[in-house]
């Protein structure tokens, strides 16, 4: 498979995202491809179309699959596995960030709770450390039970409440 102009330059730019996101350059841009592809692909034809190794592929279409954002398929005729990732990129995002919160804020937020805690039952705790990691808890705790209520909401009342934007702050009396 040859890249387009276009679609190599998206490739190569999500692959450079993806690596300010915390993602492996290689594995952005598998993800890229598939994302952008009509069809699935299989993986010989991933490493052939990127010039990465087979194996390089193999590893990263499994990080892939453990995001949720890539899944296994089967086409008709051919016994070789073939990949696609969620296509709508609304379902993508809330994928991928149903995951970073469990990899990252749900941890960071039982520790912060378990310091406040322990800081509770401190008799000659730091107050000032005290004060800091209560408002950090507090803000990891606000903004975890608004992206719950926000995930419950089908996309399309999402979609809309996004679309509202800065009439939401007019709406609640808080424009400048």
């Amino acid at each position: 498979m040859k890249l387009s102009p276009v679609l190599e330059k998206f490739v190569l730019h999500w692959g450079e995202m993806g690596t300010r996101w915390g993602v492996n350059r290689t594995v952005a841009q598998i993800h890229a491809l598939l994302f952008a592809s009509e069809r699935p692909l299989q993986a010989e034809e991933i490493a052939e179309t990127l010039a990465v190794a087979r194996s390089n592929v193999s590893t990263s279409i499994k990080e892939l699959q453990n995001w949720g954002i890539v899944k296994t398929v089967h086409v008709l005729g051919d016994r070789r596995d073939h990949f696609e990732s969620i296509q709508d990129p609304w379902e993508l995002f809330r994928v991928v960030l149903e995951e970073r919160k469990r990899r990252e804020i749900d941890p960071t937020l039982r520790v912060l709770s378990e310091c406040v805690e322990e800081l509770e039952k401190e008799p000659k705790a730091q107050a000032h450390l005290k004060k800091q990691l209560k408002a950090l808890h507090e803000f990891f705790s606000l903004n975890s039970s608004w992206y719950d209520e926000i995930r419950r909401l089908p996309t399309q009342s999402v979609i809309k409440f996004v679309k509202l934007g800065g009439k939401v702050t007019k709406l609640l009396g808080l424009a400048s």
